[in-house]
């Protein structure tokens, strides 16, 4: 097994070598079989799973933490979903295949769905880059086909169901390499999936008797809805007229206007000065900072809001813009970005500023960005300094309900779950050595399920751990929120 932060792509071939990459992802089957990544047992010195979820509490809004613990407890799997920074100590114990790409760094089954591309497409692609960061591939892949398991369990999937549903996805992952890596480099680099593309898969599959009518209904479902999800909505939602101001509807704790957060006025005025100067500062991070649409818009109020499982403590607002009138709104969230929780295992980001990590990340794994994705690092009026990413609130937005699916519907979007997965490795890493590694077996796929089988006993062990601390009063939990 190789150390974590030992391996980087420094050591492989050219990249106009084709040849030696294949050969340099053939020897890592070497270094590190494929059969290696079936395995899981916690080290002895493994860390205490409630010592970590306090580490990560200390950084955050101290109101927040016990609705986040709120949301982790309700399931096993809302827990696996909080709990990356878990899985990455973790992962830093098991084999490395010393295969390197860019990482979602927590890419679960609830991390990837539709949205709005900058070409207006309905876009599937992954969808939150939080703790990206390099790394060994098989990391992402771990923690993709572990969800399903952990899923498939909390929904009552038969052991067969699921475990079906695991090696699709990785076998979808593997094959999808395999085309990336045989595809000439602009086809590769320019695939991409959307909403149209997965409704004519789901036909052929249920032509060919892979697919029921439901699970083709059910995606169009998703999809008509994705379409309704956009700025209009949103500001019919959060948006009302007070004394002939538009301002966003307070819903404590999950949604607080800036106002409500603060009793002295002139601090009110503080925040507010601070989140244009991080409008205006943050244009310069937009990939066409100059003559950008963001420029016509502006600011009008702002909240806290209240986003996710594992994300929920950082700070997140939301800021209400208007651009020609009132109306033409527009949301943007602008979200706390704090180190990945990777970097203690695999080196410091080479970004100083965790905003522009989280967004290099995103603009290199995804096919397609939002034209408001940005950055900026800004001192809050209790003068620490932190960084943040920006983006539109909702521009379309679609995904899968993990509490309603069932095995079918599983099955189909495990396998396009983990060829989102690969098109977004084989941007960001060896492609052709990647497809080297894995090979035309089903070798890596069944070695994955295995560890996703053995890390699901170990998050219900984790969880347990979690239920203990909070009814020992260790640890504080809100449910329903």
């Amino acid at each position: 097994m190789t150390d974590a932060g030992s391996s980087t792509v420094t050591a492989s071939p050219a990249a106009s070598d084709f040849e030696g990459r294949r050969a340099f992802g053939r020897a890592a089957r070497v270094r590190t079989p494929r059969s290696s990544h079936a395995e899981w047992s916690p080290p002895e010195d493994r860390a205490d799973p409630v010592s970590l979820l306090e580490e990560q509490a200390a950084s955050r809004v101290p109101a927040l933490i016990p609705v986040r613990h709120g949301r982790m407890m309700v399931s096993p799997f809302t827990f696996y979903r909080g709990a990356a920074l878990l899985m990455a100590a973790d992962l830093a114990t098991t084999p490395n295949s010393g295969l390197i790409v860019q990482l979602c760094g927590d890419a679960h089954l609830s991390n990837f769905g539709l949205f709005g591309s900058a070409e207006r497409r309905l876009a599937f692609d992954i969808n939150d880059f939080d703790e990206t960061h390099p790394g060994p591939f098989e990391w992402d892949v771990k923690r993709l086909v572990a969800s399903f398991e952990i899923a498939g369990r909390h929904r009552g999937f038969t052991d067969a169901e699921r475990r079906e549903m695991l090696l699709a996805a990785g076998r979808g992952y593997r094959e999808r390499m395999l085309r990336s890596s045989e595809q000439s480099v602009l086809d590769a680099w320019y695939d991409s999936l959307d909403a149209e593309k997965v409704q004519t898969w789901l036909r052929e599959e249920k032509a060919a008797g892979s697919a029921e009518k439901r699970q083709v209904k059910g995606f169009d479902s998703i999809v008509a809805k994705a379409l309704t999800k956009d700025r209009l909505k949103a500001f019919s939602k959060l948006v009302a007229t007070e004394d002939g101001e538009m301002r966003i509807i307070a819903d404590p704790p999950l949604i607080v206007p800036v106002e409500d957060l603060v009793t002295d006025g002139r601090s009110v005025e503080q925040i507010e000065d601070w989140m244009r100067d991080l409008l205006a500062s943050y244009q310069r991070t937009l990939l066409t900072p100059r003559h950008h649409p963001l420029a016509e818009y502006r600011y009008v109020h702002m909240a806290r809001k209240v986003v996710g499982v594992g994300s929920v403590g950082t700070r997140a607002w939301i800021v209400l813009l208007t651009g020609r009138d009132d109306a033409d709104p527009l949301f943007l969230q602008a979200k706390e970005a704090q180190k990945s929780v990777l970097e203690r295992f695999v080196g410091e980001s080479e970004y100083e500023n965790s905003g522009e990590r989280v967004v290099r990340g995103q603009r290199l794994m995804q096919a397609s960005s939002d034209i408001f994705l940005g950055w900026q690092r800004v001192e809050g009026t209790d003068g620490i300094e932190r960084d943040f990413y920006l983006r539109q609130l909702h521009d379309w937005k679609g995904s899968l309900d993990p509490e309603v699916m069932v095995p079918r519907g599983a099955l189909l979007y495990a396998r396009i779950c983990g060829e989102t997965l690969a098109r977004a490795h084989a941007r960001s890493g060896d492609r052709v050595a990647i497809a080297a590694y894995l090979g035309k077996s089903d070798r890596f796929e069944e070695s994955i399920a295995d560890f996703a089988e053995a890390y699901a006993d170990q998050n219900d062990v984790d969880y347990q751990a979690l239920m203990a601390a909070i009814d020992s009063g260790r640890l504080e939990a809100e449910l329903g929120l």
